[in-house]
């Protein structure tokens, strides 16, 4: 179930400020008063396999990573520096499964998330986000509306207002692909929900609109919590599902997924918050050990998730079998291979636009320090928890 959706920031506040933020967030420039560059200096994880270490990541003012390396080695003069021994720097979080409608793309970036995939929203709403991202540097992703079938999810529950589009049969497929293409639609979501005298999409309807997206180069995710479902999407031939399934998964159904390189959102910890996951847990502890890539994602909207990274999905991927280092990389780089994201890595690398955090001490040891961020650097951005004196507004 989904909260109530927030109203999106109108554009007259967007003409008046250029990167609107959450109350106490300030977003400054690495450039702001004359500034050539800008050092973070503490515990550096760049992400993937790398072994973190003591030292610093310079980024130019243009908003590229311009070198890594241990506190050993010496730093440009005159260049200020945010951070000390025993913060943290690393990849910022991305997050594969959001509802920007419930939490504007501001307050996401604002909490050390620095790229998100939208998998759900009425038409008209990506045009703000898009403005968001272009200016802010954040990576993003959109499907528009999820495509259903008359009266199926989420029409008749948290999604009635558009957030779910029809499709009358396998034509009406192929043009509504068509447009929600033309539209700039990154990914395509389809709608494989059960519920009491709720219909679903049939399965020639579903494969033309897998077929549809494929033809132009697009990838579909699939909403299929349950066995049967899991096996509709799996005879479509969609490339990810939305959510880890809460109905248990046979070997034989994981061992498919795992063959046919579906990637998963997690969304974990929003189930248990409803009381179902428990077996979402066992299928996504089946599926690490298949070697299915799960990829951390929050499903923001729903009852007792809020914007930012959320230490406890990273718990649950952990408790999967992933551990929290193999959390973590799935909420950076696994993530960022997400279908439809494009423009971040999930790493820190010398020669590309910064998108990192920097946390008061190591999330590993002490993950409530994601609810602690003291700056996210994105681009030429740095977005500010707390207050820096060396980094002016700009």
């Amino acid at each position: 179930m989904k909260i109530a959706p927030r109203m999106p920031i109108g554009v007259s506040r967007l003409l008046r400020n250029r990167l609107p933020m959450p109350d106490g967030v300030v977003s400054t420039s690495i450039a702001a008063k004359g500034q050539r560059g800008l050092a973070l200096r503490g515990t550096v994880w760049t992400g993937g396999d790398a072994a973190p270490f003591d030292g610093f990541v310079l980024i130019d003012a243009t908003g590229t990573v311009q070198k890594i390396a241990p506190v050993t080695e010496a730093l440009p003069p005159a260049v200020p520096v945010m951070g000390q021994v025993g913060a943290w720097i690393g990849p910022g979080i991305v997050d594969s499964h959001v509802h920007l409608s419930f939490a504007h793309p501001s307050e996401q970036l604002a909490a050390g998330v620095v790229g998100v995939r939208d998998l759900g929203a009425p038409p008209g709403f990506s045009k703000q986000w898009r403005t968001f991202a272009r200016r802010s540097g954040m990576a993003l992703g959109v499907c528009g509306p999820i495509l259903t079938v008359a009266g199926g999810y989420p029409t008749r529950s948290w999604g009635a207002d558009g957030y779910g589009q029809p499709i009358f049969d396998v034509a009406h497929a192929a043009v509504m692909v068509a447009d929600l293409v033309a539209d700039g639609a990154d990914v395509i979501k389809i709608a494989l929900e059960t519920g009491p005298g709720w219909p679903t999409l049939a399965p020639p309807v579903a494969q033309a609109i897998v077929r549809a997206a494929h033809e132009r180069g697009v990838a579909v995710v699939a909403h299929a919590l349950t066995s049967h479902m899991v096996d509709r999407a799996l005879r479509c031939g969609v490339d990810e599902l939305a959510h880890v399934p809460t109905e248990a998964l046979t070997a034989a159904q994981i061992e498919a997924i795992a063959e046919a390189g579906i990637r998963v959102s997690s969304t974990l910890q929003t189930f248990f918050s409803d009381g179902i996951g428990r077996p979402a847990l066992q299928n996504a502890t089946a599926m690490v050990e298949a070697g299915v890539p799960l990829m951390y994602g929050t499903d923001i909207g729903n009852v007792g998730t809020k914007p930012g990274v959320d230490p406890r999905e990273l718990d649950r991927l952990a408790q999967a079998g992933l551990g929290r280092w193999g959390a973590l990389r799935a909420a950076t780089e696994g993530a960022a291979a997400a279908a439809g994201m494009r423009g971040v890595s999930g790493r820190i690398v010398v020669g590309e636009p910064a998108a990192c955090v920097l946390l008061p001490v190591d999330p590993i040891a002490e993950p409530g320090s994601w609810r602690a961020i003291v700056a996210v650097v994105v681009g030429e951005r740095i977005i500010v928890t707390t207050k820096v004196d060396t980094i002016g507004p700009s």
